[in-house]
């Protein structure tokens, strides 16, 4: 640490005021007195500096999220980040190199724009919503955020740029560096945030008002108009109407009704919507058609037809694929275990399909959810029994905890899907490591599978499956479509069952009884599996990279964006295009 300046020596109080050596004394005293101010207040100018830079930065950085997190309803969270990181490092670069043509042709300082986009970012997210399907899954995420989010981190980067030029930076002999320490610095610190705040917000998403994707919009453009204040405010007028009264994406009562007006229009009523970590979760019903589903961002969880006759213990499913891994049950093996003695556990809950009929049939069951949201709905909204076991918890967490145990199951159902896509880190060999290690001897594993069949990912998932698991069967959900069908559409996007044993050299389904059938129309049409696969589809190519562990997980990131992309065209037929672009 620097030495403080050393003080000129005071005279002695006898001597006279106006003697040289007193003189003198003032003269050094009041130098280093300057000397001190002028550095303090330089202090204080380039702190000011920073503070307001890092300010601007870091709100850019959380609304990169939160319009993320606002595009994921309509175009789901895949498709949604294609272009985005590419979009924000190309606005970065725009606005802090043409920080000089941008204060140049426009008329007022760029910093004084920023809360008029921040204010009118839901309105023009709210009429672009409405032609989502015309603009379609690949480029509108693009497009919206180009007349959205881009122009303010365009312009929040330009108006960095302007304030860091009085920041006072030299390193000698070393002028580029000098120069372009202050960009890369601006750049890393508002990565930095960026992460930061993603982290942030998946943990309190939903929480409140202010952790919903439309309130984290609000507070942050009353954010910009404080720390960018400008005498354009009052034209934010219309837009802050607007967001109050007509935007139906703001979770409140009255909006809410405003939003169940417009959709009843199509025939469909909200009974319910959430903001929750895996998506925004809503539960739609249609009374004219007869069913009720569960949705998360652009995809169903799952749903089931509103009439039930006295026959049925459960309500009848509109997806096949559910009743079919029931049929995990029907695989015969060496030694059957009686379902009363049985122990079963459900990875992914959904609506709940697979583990109500599983303890209707008396089975000990365990689900394993990592959404409460899902959890709370699929029990209010369709009755999943309570007599169960919940673990709201990340299912790889949970397996690896259990594999270290005694406990096993008889039973495992993997039913996990995301946005279009499957999550890779559920499918690979560690996992499926640790849900052998749970299954008793004897036992039966069913694993679903949502995806296009004519990407790498069904081949390479479905090998490595079979490292862990040797006796398989593979059913879809329907019959293949013709190859006609699947030139015309480019993809063979489907549900499929593998059903595994280490119980027995082959997997053979018993007969189903009445009683397995629970007094169901659906389950008599497709609880025993009937649309097989033919394994020899799903050879490994030389360029599809082997099989699946967890520490290449990202090669998968391309091929589930295709998968993602045709999930989200299916997704537009089974429901109404108002129903999506409505929230």
């Amino acid at each position: 640490m620097a030495k403080p300046p050393k003080q000129p020596k005071a005279p002695p109080p006898a001597e006279q005021l106006l003697t040289q050596e007193n003189f003198e004394w003032e003269l050094k005293a009041l130098a280093e007195k300057a000397k001190e101010e002028t550095w303090g207040r330089w202090a204080k100018e380039q702190g000011w500096v920073l503070v307001r830079s890092g300010t601007l930065l870091t709100l850019a950085a959380v609304y990169s999220n939160v319009s993320q997190l606002t595009l994921s309803p309509v175009y789901g969270s895949i498709p949604s980040s294609i272009w985005h990181s590419r979009a924000v490092m190309t606005a970065c670069f725009i606005g802090w190199s043409s920080n000089l043509f941008i204060r140049r042709r426009l008329p007022l300082k760029p910093q004084q724009l920023l809360p008029l986009i921040a204010a009118y970012i839901p309105v023009m997210q709210f009429f672009l919503f409405k032609i989502s399907g015309t603009m379609g899954a690949l480029f509108g995420p693009l497009v919206i955020e180009m007349f959205t989010f881009l122009p303010l981190l365009l312009l929040s980067v330009s108006s960095t740029a302007t304030i860091l030029d009085d920041l006072e930076m030299s390193i000698g002999r070393f002028q580029w560096l000098s120069d372009a320490m202050p960009g890369l610095s601006a750049y890393a610190f508002f990565k930095g945030m960026e992460y930061y705040s993603r982290n942030v917000l998946q943990q309190t998403i939903g929480s409140s008002f202010l952790h919903t994707r439309l309130g984290c919009q609000i507070w942050l453009a009353h954010l910009y108009a404080i720390f960018a204040p400008s005498k354009l405010l009052y034209y934010t007028i219309p837009a802050i109407l607007h967001t109050a009264f007509f935007n139906v994406h703001v979770p409140y009562s009255y909006t809410t009704s405003l939003l169940n007006s417009t959709m009843a229009r199509e025939g469909w009523t909200l009974l319910a919507r959430r903001e929750s970590l895996t998506g925004y979760m809503s539960i739609l019903e249609s009374r004219e058609q007869g069913f009720r589903v569960m949705r998360c961002d652009h995809s169903l969880l799952g749903g089931e037809w509103l009439v039930k006759s006295d026959r049925n213990l459960l309500a009848e499913p509109i997806y096949g694929v559910f009743v079919m891994l029931e049929a995990v049950r029907l695989v015969e093996v060496k030694k059957s275990v009686p379902d009363s003695e049985a122990k079963a556990l459900v990875i992914g809950l959904g609506i709940g399909t697979t583990p109500a009929a599983l303890m209707a049939h008396g089975i000990e069951t365990t689900i394993v959810e990592i959404d409460p949201i899902v959890h709370e709905y699929a029990t209010k909204y369709f009755g999943l029994p309570t007599n169960h076991k919940a673990v709201i918890e990340d299912a790889v967490s949970y397996a690896a905890s259990i594999a270290q145990t005694e406990e096993k199951y008889d039973y495992i159902v993997n039913d996990v899907f995301t946005g279009g896509a499957e999550p890779a880190d559920l499918f690979t060999s560690e996992f499926l490591s640790d849900l052998n290690t749970i299954l008793k001897p004897g036992g039966v594993i069913a694993i679903n599978y949502a995806g296009d069949l004519l990407l790498p990912s069904a081949r390479i998932i479905v090998q490595t499956i079979k490292t862990v698991f040797p006796t398989c069967r593979i059913f879809r959900e329907s019959a293949a479509p013709s190859t006609e069908q699947i030139f015309q559409d480019g993809r063979d996007f489907t549900n499929m069952v593998i059903f595994c044993t280490n119980a027995a050299d082959d997997v053979i389904f018993r007969k189903p009884t009445e009683k397995d059938m629970l007094g169901s129309g659906a389950r008599k049409m497709f609880l025993l599996p009937t649309h097989e696969v033919d394994q020899s589809v799903f050879a490994l190519e030389e360029s599809d990279g082997g099989i699946l562990s967890s520490n290449d997980t990202e090669r998968f990131r391309g091929w589930q964006e295709k998968s993602a992309m045709g999930h989200w065209a299916v997704m537009r037929t089974v429901l109404p295009e108002k129903v999506w672009e409505n929230w």
